[in-house]
């Protein structure tokens, strides 16, 4: 479907752009009824929304001119919740209003802000900034909105998450009332409805798609994976899918350091965006994605909000995100614009709940499996070896000399040999992982938990009752116990972590007063006792807490606490006679009282002697 009437000017700039067919929020808010109205527009991240107001606001700022005269202030003004996503929008709304002759100025947190008041005052049709940065320069008056006709508050949602209220309502009330007022939010809470309520005249509300729901376009998939081996198995997506453009999600800056050093030290392009970064390296960092230099950029989520990469077709969550709006914001970078992408959850032993519980709240049924092995790396690279466009290239004559010239020398295996040495030198070499082994399907897997049968003469009842007894496995002992307040809430987490085993693995837990044993099986027992080798794997630096073998499940299974009732000795209190008396006061012993120095005669006291005491005299100077 072609896009509906628009301006000459920006019609040409579409059809140079090769965007033939309007997305569905593109088409929404170009309807008739839309016409100079202010709107409330919901739809999903990567729609096509920066190029959606772009054509909404041009009747309001064009009318039937196919270009834009000069002003000395603005006429529209853009604020979106980060530096990336403004600095994106300015590129979008450059070229678009290019043919009309539009001029568009950045004005983001982390720049020269002396810069952008002079391009500011040189004149300016479109203002694109962050919310802090806008209102400095209208509190400094080094920005004018008082001939503001369009307002456009991009990804609002994102902005009242990070605490932007109080700024987005200061540039509100700083600009003209009857100016039109456009708002646009992956998803519509409360918060977004009563601003509109507040700041917007008879706004048209716009669903498109659903704005809860997960994008279409994106591939779902969740990956069984060991703790230690998250690095790895990254570098194993990376060359299995071979994206031209990737994007690997962390936690933390520390987080984001550490996945960074790893793949350029296997060799890999990629560039780093947190917030430690100053707005130069980000861009620097943004225009090697562009260019071709780099295509992986690992990122937190604050950092990657708003980014539009190129050809940016896989998303890895190397750590889970804290909730599911997050998980659909940073899946939300791929599959934009009608482009398919896959989005890769890796889910530790120990994280496997919580992933369950963002993928329902997602929406989200992904496909469960392993991670890529080594062995399905090499068949690919194979596959690609053979389809490589230098095999397929036509020889010339200098090609086919050469060549004839090597095979005089070689034999035909050794060039092809040395050919595959050639092709491998330059891809990084896959990582030998294992696949944990949990929640084989797509459905939620409950905890494997089994606890003994309640007996009332048991007293292993409650949080503490030990795991069913396998039989067949090894025992460890932990240095902590009932008094630590040790349960298997958590005893049982932590020794799958330390352990890097699933839950399947550990069999009976025996809670004793000052110590913990739990039961490996067989098949598991040696990876287990190995990885309590590795350094501080068989102690936890938060917890204090030493793991080492053990004999057996202890003192004929019963806890330590049954021995105070069943195995203490007893012993015969001696028994005393006490003398008896008949009378109160009769025959009890009669002691004398001690003598105080006020029971003396007074006759007998000393008597103090005035002509005993000494005479001191100051003598006087002689004259």
């Amino acid at each position: 479907m072609p896009f509906p009437a628009t301006n000459p000017s920006l019609a040409r700039a579409l059809a140079a752009r090769d965007y033939n067919d309007p997305t569905p929020v593109q088409l929404a808010v170009l309807e008739a009824e839309t016409s100079e109205r202010d709107l409330l527009v919901s739809a999903q991240t990567g729609s096509g929304k920066t190029v959606a107001y772009g054509l909404a606001i041009a009747p309001t700022l064009l009318g039937d001119a196919e270009t834009l005269a000069y002003a000395s202030a603005p006429l529209a003004l853009v604020v979106a919740p980060t530096r990336e996503l403004a600095l994106q929008v300015h590129r979008e709304l450059t070229w678009l209003y290019a043919g009309a002759k539009g001029r568009v100025v950045a004005c983001v947190g982390g720049m020269d802000a002396r810069r952008e008041r002079q391009l500011l005052q040189q004149g300016c049709h479109i203002v694109v900034g962050t919310p802090g940065r806008l209102r400095d320069h209208i509190e400094r008056n080094g920005l004018n909105v008082s001939q503001l006709r369009a307002l456009i508050l991009d990804e609002a949602d994102e902005m009242l998450d990070l605490g932007f209220r109080e700024d987005l309502e200061a540039i509100m009330k700083a600009t003209p009332s009857e100016r039109r007022t456009l708002l646009f939010s992956a998803t519509l809470p409360s918060g977004i409805v009563k601003l509109a309520r507040d700041y917007q005249k008879n706004a048209l509300r716009i669903e498109v798609g659903g704005g809860d729901q997960v994008h279409a376009d994106i591939d779902y998939r969740a990956l069984r994976v060991m703790p230690h081996e998250i690095e790895h198995v990254t570098v194993n997506l990376l060359r299995f899918y071979e994206s031209p453009g990737a994007l690997v999600f962390c936690n933390t800056r520390e987080s984001v350091r550490h996945m960074h050093s790893a793949l350029l030290e296997r060799g890999f392009g990629a560039v780093a965006l947190s917030g430690e970064l100053s707005q130069n390296e980000r861009n620097h960092a943004l225009q090697a994605l562009r260019d071709g230099r780099a295509r992986i950029c690992v990122a937190t989520d604050v950092a990657a909000r708003g980014i539009d990469l190129p050809n940016l077709n896989l998303v890895i969550h190397a750590e889970l995100p804290n909730d599911a709006e997050i998980l659909k914001h940073r899946s939300g970078r791929t599959g934009r614009a009608g482009r398919k992408g896959i989005a890769v959850l890796l889910v530790p032993v120990s994280r496997r709940r919580k992933a369950e519980r963002l993928l329902v709240d997602a929406g989200v049924q992904p496909e469960w499996g392993g991670p890529p092995s080594a062995e399905d790396v090499r068949k690919l690279d194979q596959e690609r070896m053979i389809k490589d466009e230098l095999l397929n290239e036509e020889n010339t004559e200098e090609d086919l000399v050469l060549a004839r010239a090597l095979l005089a020398e070689r034999s035909p295996e050794d060039v092809a040999a040395a050919l595959v040495r050639i092709y491998r030198s330059r891809l990084p070499a896959p990582e030998d992982v294992s696949d944990p082994g949990f929640g084989r399907d797509s459905r939620a897997v409950t905890s494997r938990i089994e606890r003994s049968p309640r007996d009332p003469s048991s007293p292993e009842r409650g949080p503490s009752a030990p795991l069913r007894h396998r039989g067949d496995g090894v025992w460890f002992r932990l240095d902590i116990g009932r008094k630590d307040n040790a349960d298997p809430k958590w005893v049982l987490p932590m020794i799958c972590k330390r352990g890097q085993v699933s839950r399947e693995a550990i069999g009976a837990i025996r809670i004793f007063d000052k110590e913990t044993k739990f039961e490996v099986s067989a098949e598991h027992a040696a990876a287990f006792a190995e990885a309590m080798m590795r350094p501080g794997g068989a102690k936890n630096g938060q917890q204090d807490v030493n793991i080492s073998r053990a004999d057996g499940p202890g003192s004929a299974d019963k806890p330590a606490f049954a021995k105070k009732f069943s195995d203490k000795p007893k012993f015969d209190k001696p028994k005393f006679d006490k003398p008896k008396f008949d009378k109160p006061g009769v025959d009890k012993p009669k002691y004398d009282k001690k003598p105080k120095f006020g029971d003396a005669p007074r006759a007998d006291r000393p008597k103090y002697d005035a002509a005993s005491k000494p005479k001191f005299r100051k003598e006087r100077p002689a004259d």
